[in-house]
């Protein structure tokens, strides 16, 4: 099953994420001196950001945010980087100059590229604004500070640099992404298990014959309908539960399918629960499963969450 794509973001806010902690991102090469200009700075702040080189990162950071950056694990550090170039990759760099003499650098990653060029600097003393126009024709300016010497990443246009709220509120938006993308599996899941009653002529018994055969055709026991993971049972940081339910009143069977964080507060707060009516309920149940009697958040006819 193919992964459904992460929810739209807006723009501002996706700029002000992705821009700031990859400018700071890590260079390979040596700190900005005392006589650099803020666009060397800059640029090599952007081209250790492409290349994921943690180690360096800290290099174009103020002294605060340095500390707070390598404070993270190593995960949230590339994680922070790649949301600053916007690429999922590391690449490699490339410089070049713009039709109108503008300096530009390109970060070249296997699935996809990003181009920032620099306008004039605005420098005010100790103070430095560099216009970066990315490759969405989007412009931010960033704000640079000479620290000890060395130009450090400051701003972006009005909003200070702040490692330590900026990782919040990505992992907040994280977890929405997880939980999204939990709502749109489950509703795969259904159709899945649809698809198999059609061809089968019965549910079935488990996510696993839903999946890929080890060997040989598609059959009632490896129907190839979901992923290998997804068929035992995980996806998006959720676990998933799937279950056959027959009603006191009928002789139709239907089923259910729950999801739950697989690590509660950090790959999602709530737990889901699509059942036999095609209905989606959600809610904050600590890490537990949930059931018919929590709150409604879709039906068959709507798929908002």
């Amino acid at each position: 099953m193919k992964r459904i794509p992460r929810a739209p973001i807006l723009l501002a806010t996706l700029v002000a994420l992705l821009f700031c902690p990859r400018l700071f991102a890590q260079s390979q090469s040596a700190p900005a001196t005392a006589d650099s200009d803020p666009i060397s700075a800059l640029t090599a702040a952007l081209g250790a950001a492409c290349r994921q080189n943690s180690e360096s990162f800290s290099a174009y950071l103020t002294a605060a945010n340095s500390a707070a950056f390598n404070k993270l694990s190593s995960d949230d550090r590339v994680s922070l980087m790649e949301r600053f170039v916007l690429l999922d990759t590391p690449g490699r760099t490339l410089l070049s100059t713009s039709t109108e003499g503008r300096p530009q650098i390109r970060c070249e990653a296997t699935d996809a590229t990003q181009q920032f060029t620099f306008g004039a600097p605005i420098t005010h003393d100790n103070l430095a604004y560099v216009p970066v126009t990315l490759s969405t024709a989007d412009t931010i300016r960033i704000g640079l500070v000479r620290e000890d010497g060395n130009w450090k990443l400051l701003s972006l246009g009005l909003l200070l640099i702040d490692i330590p709220s900026l990782q919040k509120e990505w992992a907040a938006q994280a977890l929405k992404i997880h939980e999204q993308d939990t709502i749109d599996t489950l509703q795969g899941l259904a159709q899945a298990v649809q698809t198999y009653q059609r061809a089968f002529g019965k549910l079935p018994d488990s996510l696993e014959q839903l999946g890929p055969p080890k060997e040989g055709g598609v059959s009632p026991s490896a129907a190839k309908l979901v992923d290998a993971s997804l068929a035992a049972g995980s996806a998006n940081g959720y676990k998933f539960r799937y279950r056959v339910v027959t009603p006191a009143d009928t002789e139709n069977p239907g089923f259910e399918i729950a999801a739950i964080p697989a690590e509660y507060g950090k790959t999602g707060d709530r737990s889901f629960l699509y059942d036999k009516d095609g209905k989606i309920h959600a809610t904050d149940k600590k890490g537990a499963v949930a059931t018919v009697d929590d709150p409604l958040i879709a039906t068959p006819d709507s798929n908002e969450p």
